[in-house]
């Protein structure tokens, strides 16, 4: 059985990430999408809020698992039995820091390969970032997100302009 994972920050999920989701699910057996816990950044939603997103997100799919985690992705694949870490790329900048991971996590884990997905054109623009700053200004991100998401990121940016 071949088992990949695809580690993110997920905040929030955008059809960006959904893409590569579902184009690597076509790949694998199965497919663990691996929520970081990063202690070092401070995000929008909670880990337990964007696991729910991605849960949602991809009902549709039957091989697809979607978990937090902590520490070395080294580490969360070898115990999770994945021999791939699955990266999507939008831009070359992209390319630059996600070799150097790659790179890193192969020196670390010889088992464990990358795999690139470029990210579909219509989607190439869309960061979590975009999303959190249109969001915020409550501009439209509805070809960026799914109806959910949006509907959690309204929901977050009005729960803070009451405070």
């Amino acid at each position: 059985m071949s088992i990949a994972v695809y580690p993110g920050s997920f905040d929030p999920v955008t059809y960006g990430h959904i893409d590569i989701i579902e184009r690597s699910a076509k790949v694998f057996d199965k497919l663990i999408v691996a929520v970081l816990v990063n202690s070092a950044k401070k995000p929008l939603f909670t880990t337990q809020e964007k696991v729910d997103m991605i849960c949602k997100a991809t009902s549709h799919l039957d091989n697809v698992e979607v978990v937090s985690f902590s520490g070395l992705l080294v580490d969360f694949a070898k115990e999770q039995g994945a021999s791939v870490s699955v990266r999507g790329l939008r831009a070359v900048t992209d390319f630059e820091y996600e070799i150097q991971i790659a790179q890193t996590n192969a020196k670390l884990n010889k088992d464990l390969d990358t795999m690139f997905f470029t990210t579909s054109i219509e989607y190439s623009y869309v960061s979590s970032t975009i999303v959190k700053e249109i969001a915020s200004y409550h501009g439209d991100i509805s070809e960026m997100v799914p109806p959910y998401v949006q509907e959690c990121l309204e929901k977050k940016f009005k729960a803070q302009e009451a405070k």
